[in-house]
């Protein structure tokens, strides 16, 4: 099976059938495929499904036929020709065309081939033209040019502006860096690096993350002895700085109520020098036998792992806790980059109902540290309605509790705006990490 057909396959389960992108591109290139042909899987798999809406406007301008009556298989197969065509300076679009007719022969009716090499060549031969999106409503244009469902956009047109909106759509697009945190159980960020770059790894600092690392060319990073004997774990930097904005104390009792895969509980054990407890919850075994596996191979011990309901209340933890870590189930809409199916997948109508859930699960965390003690709010989305508008409602009712500051906590000399306020806004265009609000949350101590 080529490349061009396992793309295909993804891209079919993604669409048709619903499966999340890292899941089925896992699935799909396990076995024997040569790292050539996975790097041009993942480029069109991840380039249709972030360019979805903008690959659909240009092919409604060249079929006859509406989009939505052409068949499932022979729509993936021209999103693909054209997203290769548009986006891949490097393939001809001769080999575009012809790997897009081969592939129509063996998933469509008889004489389908003809319709697909007729869309493709004229496209080749008007690219320029056709690649224009002439939309006169901004918000139309928006969407259609970044590929963003239209609520969204106008969500954080309203909130951000339009020139904004438009940076966070743009940056949507590209594709982000590997980061890793090292293991400072077990080396340095520099004897890390110094290792990784013996292996040839291009690598530089993360700018707000002590243990941080951005490896430019990850290529089989996880087959090194370094990542099997746990000097580094994969996690992008804003998760990394909800452990360093905790700043645990050795020998504290920590609670992470939504831990898996176990990136914030294992970062929150190496600060506290393997010396404490962390119970680590989830609501599902196979996320949590993540944690397990994580905490083994990275050498720590202090990780207890529970399936436990966040949203349940549990009485026996009531005044004991130190630090409460809640990375809130979320809209996710600050990883679009990392995932770009959750741009489909997401409504909008869905976030009323997890700001039900995550005030929910903010009040049974209030119930569970001690006086003095810290809840780290966390979520990987933008909106303030998930994020400041959640703490600031749950501080209105709450007035034992306060933010607390942290800029001395970040490891950069640029001030992140609002940290000394107890809270920080990341977003990718303005930081190049993932889209990520943390507030600091202190009970008064007495």
């Amino acid at each position: 099976m080529n490349s061009r057909e396992i793309a295909l396959n993804i891209l079919m389960d993604i669409n048709i059938k619903g499966a999340f992108s890292n899941y089925s591109i896992n699935k799909h290139l396990k076995g024997e495929v040569d790292i050539k042909d996975q790097n041009l899987i993942r480029e069109i798999v991840y380039g249709v499904i972030e360019n979805l809406m903008y690959l659909d406007h240009v092919i409604s301008k060249l079929s006859k036929i509406r989009i939505t009556k052409i068949q499932p298989a022979i729509m993936e197969i021209l999103r693909m020709g054209v997203y290769q065509m548009a986006f891949m300076d490097k393939i001809p679009d001769r080999a575009a065309i012809n790997e897009a007719v081969n592939l129509s022969k063996r998933h469509g009716h008889k004489g389908v081939s003809g319709f697909v090499n007729g869309v493709l060549r004229n496209f080749s031969r008007n690219k320029e033209e056709l690649m224009k999106v002439d939309e006169k409503d901004k918000l139309d244009y928006l969407s259609i040019k970044y590929s963003h469902p239209k609520w969204m956009v106008k969500r954080w047109v309203e909130e951000y502006g339009y020139e904004f909106t438009e940076n966070i759509c743009k940056t949507n697009n590209l594709k982000p860096k590997l980061n890793i945190r090292a293991n400072r159980l077990k080396t340095s960020r520099e004897k890390l690096i110094r290792a990784l770059s013996n292996y040839g790894f291009i690598t530089s600092e993360t700018k707000y993350a002590k243990d941080g690392i951005i490896v430019h060319n990850p290529t089989r990073i996880t087959e090194i002895e370094e990542f099997k004997l746990g000097h580094f774990i994969i996690q992008d930097e804003s998760s990394m700085l909800v452990a360093q904005i905790a700043n645990p104390k050795e020998n504290s009792l920590v609670l992470d109520l939504c831990s898996a895969p176990g990136g914030k509980s294992t970062y929150m054990a190496e600060l506290m020098g393997n010396k404490g407890r962390i119970i680590s919850r989830d609501i599902y075994e196979h996320k949590l036998n993540l944690v397990k596996e994580n905490s083994i191979r990275l050498g720590i011990d202090i990780i207890e792992t529970e399936i436990f309901d966040a949203l349940k209340f549990d009485e026996s933890l009531v005044g004991k806790v130190d630090y409460c870590i809640l990375d809130a189930p979320c809209s996710g809409l600050g990883i679009i980059r990392r995932r770009p199916d959750i741009k489909w997948n997401r409504r909008e109508e869905d976030i009323n109902g997890l700001r039900k859930i995550q005030k929910n699960i903010l009040d049974n965390a209030k119930q569970y540290v001690k006086p003095g003690g810290i809840i780290i709010y966390s979520t990987c989305t933008i909106g303030k309605e998930e994020n400041l508008d959640i703490i600031n409602g749950f501080l209105n009712g709450n007035s034992e509790f306060s933010l607390s500051g942290f800029d001395n906590l970040l490891d950069s000399t640029e001030k992140i705006e609002t940290g000394n306020n107890g809270y920080i806004q990341l977003f990718p265009h303005i930081h190049g990490i993932d889209g990520f609000f943390i507030a600091r949350i202190q009970k008064k101590d007495g």
